[in-house]
């Protein structure tokens, strides 16, 4: 049960199988704000060193939603038999991560993960982070059904500001080291961030190679 709570808390779950048949993004939607989040807008990634004939991964904004009760933007996550949404706050305040929900399982964050600071703060050497309860609930054709609660403590730090050349172009980013831990241990990753485009490698190490905007 831990093993299960602490997979989906760091957002590492593998996602049960799904068919998901991806139509291509498209271009020229128009976006400025800092955290892209209108909707319609599309990210295409392929993991790190895969060939861009890979078949790729998409994020999509679908829109506003409610989570628990509050108000929110849909995030999907698909491709490779993967299909899972996030629950997102965009705002003065950054971008809050309220849970997500995949075909099995339903995880809720107490409060929100804040995954991204206000703009104005977004710069080298800057940290940020703080302590939520993870509530999980299975999916099941009855309802849902408590699976496991616990703390998890997370980190985040600015470590850098650079230029990178990838397959959908060239972009100054944010690196950020991003640490999340419970009692079983702590799991690192790293994201780099573009001001008004997005992730442009993702936590799971995929790369951008087309968006819609």
């Amino acid at each position: 049960m831990r093993r299960y709570l602490m997979a989906l808390a760091l957002l590492l779950a593998a996602c049960a199988p799904q068919a998901t048949q991806a139509p291509e993004a498209r271009p020229l939607l128009k976006e400025t704000a800092f955290y892209p989040a209108t909707t319609g807008l599309e990210w295409v990634y392929v993991p790190e060193g895969e060939a861009l004939s890979s078949p790729p991964y998409r994020v999509r904004v679908e829109g506003p939603a409610l989570y628990e009760g509050q108000e929110a933007v849909r995030f999907r996550s698909f491709g490779r038999g993967e299909d899972r949404v996030y629950y997102r706050q965009v705002g003065a305040f950054g971008v809050r991560l309220l849970g997500f929900q995949d075909p099995s399982a339903r995880v809720v964050f107490t409060p929100p993960i804040l995954e991204y600071p206000p703009e104005a703060l977004l710069a080298v050497g800057y940290r940020w982070g703080g302590r939520v309860t993870v509530r999980v609930e299975l999916l099941t054709p009855g309802g849902r059904e408590p699976l496991a609660q616990g703390g998890l403590s997370y980190a985040m730090e600015v470590l850098e500001e650079r230029e990178v050349r990838l397959p959908a172009g060239v972009f100054q980013v944010y690196r950020i080291r991003q640490v999340y831990q419970d009692e079983r241990g702590q799991d690192a990753r790293e994201v780099w961030f573009s001001p008004r485009v997005g992730e442009v490698r993702t936590r799971e190490g995929r790369v951008l190679v087309e968006k819609n905007f």
